[in-house]
């Protein structure tokens, strides 16, 4: 991590200060670094454009042996954060053991916050990762963290309808229960119907609070799941027992791949379904055909059909990536020629120099990317 607080005051920055250290002669003194690496040194919390947080709380959700924990890490923002819509994400970086900033993207599980609320982030410690892992292990409280603002449109409108659905599954559920928690604090009056697949009711995250809405919620039609019970498979007979006309009620669904697709095929091309994969579906390998060349590194290699990002990293080549998901955008480079599909909603394109998301394009044929 990169700097503790401990012992330091975080009081924000006064109005007339951030105003100054934003001026155009600020920026002019303080070049090429910014006045942001300098307050950092003085103070972790005062910044002036960028946003960090401090950790406040560490909360553990799910610990079940010999699998990843979950976990809730409570942040207290700079007074540069603007706040956010529930539903969204922010990416998150970290400085692990002198090593470079990692960054990583994670869905903020709180209610909808104002510019210098703290907030909430809930995580699975990702086996294969750096920062899930650290923090959900390692990060001391008090300790900071690198923040961008909240990100992404998968959010309830601002008239939210008399009665939505809510469909999740394992670690989708955060960006859900976002909406939910924002929704009992306005008081919402209308009908929420909230289902969630969780491994077992020992993986169920959340547990407690949401057993005190089943008992008390109002308006709210509570279906917590796992392989022993109700229809995995997510069937519209299962649906329209449960929500009659489900495909015409506004839902927001979120989870794996397998889970949104079944959703998918359930909503049957519905206007009413808003959905956000929790991961990626990975691209098969071996049918694409042709070869992939990274014109930078001068590499190339047979296409294997997986995404961009991980042929280049099969490559030894390691480039900027953040959520692996299609949404931070860190991972943004030039396709020069070929074709490419987006894994998630497998639309092709074989638009030159076109500016595409590796993480989320798998070539078909031959394709130059400038990595």
């Amino acid at each position: 991590m990169s700097t503790t607080t401990t012992g330091t005051t975080t009081a924000p920055l006064g109005s007339l200060a951030q105003r100054v250290l934003r001026s155009r002669t600020m920026a002019a003194l303080t070049q090429p670094h910014g006045v942001d690496r300098y307050l950092e040194l003085v103070n972790p919390m005062w910044a002036a454009h960028e946003v960090r947080a401090r950790i406040a709380d560490v909360h553990r959700e799910v610990d079940v042996p010999g699998h990843p924990p979950v976990a809730t890490l409570t942040l207290e923002p700079t007074s540069t954060w603007q706040g956010h819509r529930a539903g969204q994400h922010v990416q998150l970086g970290v400085e692990v053991d002198g090593a470079r900033r990692t960054t990583r993207v994670f869905t903020v599980s709180s209610p909808d916050s104002r510019p210098g609320d703290r907030f909430t982030v809930t995580m699975r410690a990702n086996p294969d990762g750096v920062v899930s892992r650290y923090l959900t292990g390692r990060a001391a409280i008090g300790s900071t963290v690198h923040l961008s603002q909240a990100q992404g449109d998968f959010v309830l409108p601002d008239r939210v309808p008399e009665h939505v659905v809510m469909i999740s599954g394992g670690s989708g559920i955060t960006p859900v229960m976002s909406m939910l928690r924002s929704l009992q604090r306005r008081t919402h009056r209308g009908r929420v119907t909230f289902i969630h697949y969780a491994q077992s009711p020992e993986h169920q995250i959340y547990a407690a609070e949401l057993a005190d809405v089943a008992a008390s919620g109002h308006g709210i039609d509570l279906h917590l799941l796992h392989p022993e019970l109700g229809d995995p498979a997510l069937s519209p007979a299962w649906l329209e027992r449960l929500v009659p006309g489900y495909r015409e009620v506004p839902t927001w669904a979120c989870g794996p791949a397998p889970l949104i697709e079944a959703v998918h095929g359930a909503y049957d091309g519905s206007e009413a379904l808003h959905v956000e994969y929790f991961k990626p579906p990975r691209t098969g390998g071996g049918e694409a055909g042709g070869e992939i060349t990274f014109a930078r590194s001068g590499r190339t290699a047979p296409n294997t059909g997986e995404s961009l990002l991980v042929q280049a990293e099969a490559l030894g080549l390691r480039p900027e990536s953040g959520c692996r998901m299609g949404i931070c955008f860190t991972c943004v480079s030039r396709k020069d020629e070929g074709t490419v599909r987006h894994v998630v909603s497998g639309d092709e394109s074989s638009l030159p120099d076109e500016e595409i998301r590796v993480c989320v394009s798998a070539p078909v044929g031959d394709c130059t990317v400038d990595l």
